[in-house]
């Protein structure tokens, strides 16, 4: 799955230049541990205070302003926009920025505005909405498409019959345009596909929905996938027969909606933190019972929607084998399968009940065998499931109602390392589970808090503080990569220099939300840092 682009956060106006202001030096520098990346950088004009209440505060009212608590979900189909999957990617955010603010301040002012925020979350379910999966369900979640899942486009004769499905397992399917000619000989046609996005072209000359030609539109494509489009093809008709042909002329991908374990364990998992703070305070009850019991209904039957993906003797979540996804079949990464998993911590906590306790612990041990401990005695582990179908990679059967994927019937090896934004969910699951009493162990926590100061942690060729973007400390990420480090700020009890690190960053690209007139754009993500810089000051 992509990752979406973070908004470009443009720096406040001065009439120094970015490298002059970041040589000013104010009183003290940020001190680190001799030998390592945290050494002694040079101290920055200090223009906004990160670990302000005050700042987190006039954001989330800047956040507010945008319009309603979530923007970003349509009560619709039509705002293509809206249909990204952004509630995970950034409402979650200002709920968990929320969470974590009461947690440091004690003040239920942001209970009340987490409540603000989680009415109108749970009022965009799909079951509220009326609108349906790919399955033709109603659930009580979020659904997305567009640009994760497989893109559709029907190829139709004359008469407005369906022939043949294209199948785009790429992402961004529907910036894809399918032109269909006729081919040079009879009885074929031509395909031409053209996905904007990616800037890929894929031609394919003379196809036939003869089942017993060579040209046989599905089996040709078939043998070609994965192909730079990922592209699969069904036949439609009732019964194959030769002579047919499709319309000419232009037809446009469409995705199918699922509904992501990872975006329900991002949007849950802050309001099944509620539920918990609410269960341990006889304080909290007397004021918020009425809304725990109903947010934890709406936690309890938005993790039941995933019931069917998860694999209980591995402990992780898979993508079911016709699921309209490029890897269906396969394991999910490991950021998905915990991304879910945070929420069942929390309603483990919540409940006491064996069944979320059982599911956190297998999680919690499927995680633990990926890491592994580097030379530094720090972890390392891989953005998909070390000794998994993608990681080891698959090859097709020649039939593909045997072959793992559907959609991509050939795939990997891929090996790359996490990298630090989906890394940072890993790191929350691992850090509330161990808290919990549910998985892990101190040691754990210490190397996890090692892989930041040790792998990610770096400085750039001017002694600027910087990211690496991975675990394994590989290439120093631009600013928007760095701006995702307070994620990792669980693991601050266990070496301050998180902290130092990330305010360090902070300090230095200075990001503040954009606007775009009276609205605010997505920057649920900065709340949520501004929230843990708050959070892990001493």
């Amino acid at each position: 799955m992509p990752n979406i682009p973070l908004p470009n956060i443009p720096l406040p106006h001065s009439d120094l230049s970015r490298r002059d202001l970041l040589r000013l030096t104010a009183a003290g520098a940020v001190a680190g541990t001799a030998g390592s990346a945290l050494s002694a950088f040079p101290a920055y004009a200090a223009d906004i205070d990160y670990t302000a209440r005050k700042t987190f505060d006039d954001w989330d009212r800047l956040f507010q302003e945008g319009g309603p608590g979530q923007p970003d979900q349509p009560n619709d189909n039509t705002n293509r926009d809206g249909r990204s999957g952004m509630l995970a990617w950034s409402q979650s955010y200002v709920l968990l920025g929320l969470v974590r603010m009461y947690e440091k301040y004690r003040d239920t002012y942001y209970l009340d505005r987490l409540i603000d925020n989680v009415d109108q979350v749970l009022a965009v379910r799909d079951s509220e909405r009326g609108v349906t999966d790919y399955r033709g369900l109603s659930l009580p979640a979020w659904r997305a498409d567009h640009p994760y899942t497989t893109g559709y486009a029907t190829l139709a004769d004359s008469n407005g019959q369906p022939l043949l499905d294209l199948r785009e397992a790429l992402s961004y399917a529907e910036d894809t345009t399918v032109t269909v000619t006729a081919g040079t000989r009879p009885d074929t046609f031509t395909v031409q596909l053209v996905n904007t996005f990616v800037n890929r072209t894929v031609t394919l000359s003379d196809l036939s929905l003869d089942p017993a030609s060579p040209d046989y539109a599905v089996s040709r494509i078939y043998a070609a996938a994965p192909g730079p489009l990922q592209l699969t093809a069904a036949d439609r008709r009732p019964t194959p027969r030769a002579g047919d042909v499709p319309r000419l002329g232009t037809y446009e991908m469409h995705c199918k909606p699922v509904i992501f374990a990872v975006h329900t364990g991002m949007i849950t998992y802050p309001i099944a933190s509620f539920v918990r703070l609410v269960a341990g305070s006889p304080v909290l009850r007397r004021r918020y019972q009425r809304k725990a019991a109903e947010y934890l209904t709406a936690c309890r039957e938005a993790v039941a929607v995933h019931d069917w993906e998860y694999d209980e003797e591995g402990g992780h979540l898979i993508w079911p084998k016709g699921q309209p996804l490029a890897y269906d079949g396969c394991e999910q990464p490991i950021n998905q399968s915990v991304g879910l998993g945070q929420t069942l911590v929390e309603l483990a906590l919540a409940t006491g009940e064996s069944g979320y306790r059982r599911k956190v612990a297998a999680m919690g041990r499927m995680l633990a065998g990926q890491l592994t401990v580097d030379a530094g005695d720090a972890y390392l582990w891989h953005y998909w499931p070390a000794g998994g179908r993608i990681y080891e990679g698959f090859m097709k059967t020649g039939n593909p109602d045997s072959d793992v994927s559907i959609f991509t019937p050939s795939g990997g090896p891929a090996r790359q390392f996490e990298d630090i934004s989906h890394g940072a969910i890993d790191v929350e699951f691992a850090v509330r589970a161990f808290r919990a009493r549910l998985a892990f162990t101190g040691l754990d926590m210490e190397r996890l808090a090692r892989t930041f100061t040790q792998n990610v942690a770096t400085t750039d060729a001017d002694g600027l503080p910087a990211v690496h973007t991975t675990v394994g400390g590989t290439a120093i990420g631009a600013a928007s990569v760095a701006h995702q480090a307070p994620r990792w700020m669980q693991v601050s009890p266990w070496n301050p220099q998180v902290h130092a690190h990330c305010l360090a960053l902070y300090k230095r690209y200075q990001p503040t939300p954009e606007r775009d007139g009276q609205q605010a754009i997505g920057f649920g993500w900065l709340l949520a840092n501004v929230a843990y810089l708050n959070w892990g000051a001493r």
